[in-house]
């Protein structure tokens, strides 16, 4: 179906009635395929939105392009937003939805006097990573093996459920200039090249792992990741099941060293393909971390 809307005719919204929150329902089966026992529950969706939670969402007319979902949690004895969920259907990605719900959520939260914002996603997921830490500007110190079991029903937790938690800093000065369009330090996977790598494709499209106490002896590392793993995994899922073990591997072994990740590069400047993840030693709350 071809999407004829303009970005300037797509509404970002909170969601108010009953029949919004039915309309989430029918996209997360949509977009990830998932079952009953996995959506979730209405009542549950009723009971979030009454106590405050952040649920908005993303209208042409009446139909729900995307929506995204956040619920109240703590930590650091601070209370945060976790964002559990955020779907776009795929008729509407050319509009930027995503990284726009996700400004719809910082507003919100901040207008709640809540500074900062939690969520996991799959770091084998490239598209995700461009958005989360170079548009966004989030860093993370917690890699979570497996977080909703070996698999689910979506066709996207099928290669295990690891997730990287991040973290939304969202008055820092580094989320500000990355929300206003300033670019990361590092925009392209070229500039990760001096970098010692843990993990890095070995010219037939496996990874092949560095020697870890001899990389991880450097203030920084980095993890290349496929361009494309849903691509990987539909042609070769053992090759996609060797990209998850080795990366699972460099990511809770140098955050287990005191490395933290800052940064997600392309390999070509503004075009999707294999990328790298930059981790330097250092803890995320240090405001030097936070100012670039």
């Amino acid at each position: 179906m071809k999407v004829s809307a303009t970005p300037q005719a797509i509404v970002i919204r909170d969601l108010e009635s009953f029949e919004d929150l039915r309309k989430v329902k029918a996209v997360e089966k949509e977009v990830w395929g998932l079952q009953e026992d996995d959506s979730i529950p209405m009542t549950m969706a009723v009971a979030c939105r009454a106590a405050g939670c952040i649920l908005v969402g993303a209208f042409d007319g009446n139909e729900m392009a995307g929506f995204a979902f956040a619920i109240f949690g703590r930590e650091h004895g601070q209370i945060t937003i976790h964002s559990h969920m955020l779907a776009v259907r795929d008729r509407y990605r050319q509009h930027d939805l995503g990284w726009k719900l996700k400004l719809a959520q910082r507003e919100r939260a901040l207008a709640m006097g809540i500074r900062e914002m939690t969520w996991t996603y799959d770091p084998l997921q490239s598209r995700n990573a461009h958005l989360n830490f170079s548009k966004l500007g989030v860093i993370s110190d917690t890699y979570k093996i497996d977080f909703y079991g070996p698999e689910t029903s979506s066709v996207l937790h099928q290669n295990g459920t690891d997730r990287l938690w991040v973290r939304w800093l969202l008055d820092s000065r580094r989320v500000a200039d990355r929300v206003a369009g300033k670019s990361a330090r590092a925009e392209t996977l070229d500039a990760l090249r001096h970098i010692a790598p843990l993990v890095s494709f070995n010219g037939d499209g496996r990874p092949a792992r560095a020697d870890l106490a001899e990389t991880l002896a450097r203030q920084r590392v980095n993890i290349e990741i496929p361009g494309e793993i849903l691509d990987v995994e539909g042609s070769d899922m053992q090759l996609a099941r060797e990209w998850r073990a080795a990366t699972r591997w460099a990511f809770a072994e140098s955050i287990k060293a005191g490395f933290y990740v800052s940064e997600f590069c392309r390999s070509i400047r503004g075009q999707q393909g294999p990328g790298a993840y930059l981790l330097e030693q250092g803890r995320v709350d240090n405001p030097a971390a936070l100012d670039r």
